[in-house]
């Protein structure tokens, strides 16, 4: 499953979150520290291994 990383804009708190991608699409997410939905998507680095030598 994906991993998303955000930032709280009431209390600049970021985090991460493991969730499917039907999950991501509900916009459900709130922030661990304060509870806020206000939040920005961080971006981040993505980690793809493939079976085969490119």
């Amino acid at each position: 499953m994906p991993s998303y990383q955000f930032q709280c804009e009431k209390c600049g708190n970021r985090f991460s979150i493991v969730e499917s991608m039907s999950q991501h699409e509900k916009h459900q997410e709130k922030c661990p520290q304060c509870s806020s939905a206000e939040l920005k998507t961080r971006l981040s680095a993505v980690y793809v291994k493939t079976s085969k030598k490119s």
